[in-house]
């Protein structure tokens, strides 16, 4: 499974931004895809996840201000981030299982995208 991730980029506080990941390669009827993202010097930290029956699940730190969506069709999940914090800045990875996992974590994905910079400007 390769995972194509796009989107990112600078934008200024209270601003918004998309990013996209696209599965490719063997998938798989059930499984669980998500964003995480790592700032510097700091873990990666799980940000949004939906699986294959459209079950979501946020950070606190997101809730209200970013929507994850999936188009199964596509094995394909976007991010929508809008009202941006400084504080949001950092390098933001996809990432998928194969299967349905109750929450994301590090050392539970399958499979990672390359990561994407998102720079919020205060």
């Amino acid at each position: 499974v390769q995972l194509q991730a796009s989107g990112g980029g600078l934008v200024q506080a209270g601003g918004s931004l998309r990013l996209s990941c696209e599965a490719s390669g063997r998938t798989f009827s059930r499984y669980t895809m998500g964003w995480f993202r790592q700032a510097p010097g700091k873990e990666r930290e799980l940000v949004a996840q939906i699986n294959s029956g459209g079950y979501t699940k946020y950070a606190d730190f997101v809730k209200g201000r970013f929507t994850i969506s999936a188009d199964s069709g596509k094995k394909a999940a976007a991010l929508q981030m809008n009202s941006l914090k400084p504080e949001d800045t950092a390098v933001y990875y996809c990432a998928s299982t194969e299967g349905v996992r109750v929450t994301l974590t590090r050392q539970n994905v399958d499979y990672w995208g390359q990561g994407t910079q998102v720079t919020v400007s205060s």
